[in-house]
């Protein structure tokens, strides 16, 4: 196989992988559990607030008649996943792990 060839078989068994992963997580009620702990942990550590100020910003510098939600969301988007702690992001990713390795009959 050349190069592309076998990139495209390792993003596809990836991407199947990731899949399995997610169905596993949802199946099991995990998924929503880290939903709802992303969702503390970014209200704990003013995510909230600094995304809610930045759109006010893109809101005030745009004017409010010129912005559409995709024109917000897309100004958006970038910055809150930039401004989510790297601590949150290990958290979760621990805590797949630990779900993982105790169901690990994927």
């Amino acid at each position: 196989m050349h190069g592309n060839a076998m990139k495209r078989v390792n993003m596809s068994k990836e991407s199947q992988m990731r899949a399995a992963i997610n169905q596993k997580l949802i199946e099991m009620g995990e998924r929503e559990r880290l939903k709802e702990l992303l969702r503390a942990k970014l209200i704990e550590c003013g995510w909230k607030d600094q995304l809610k100020a930045h759109c006010k910003d893109v809101i005030r510098e745009k004017g409010f008649e010129h912005v559409t939600v995709e024109d917000l969301v897309a100004e958006i988007t970038p910055k809150g996943r930039a401004l989510v702690p790297d601590s949150v992001k290990k958290e979760l990713l621990q805590r797949i792990r630990a779900f993982l390795a105790q169901h690990s009959a994927l």
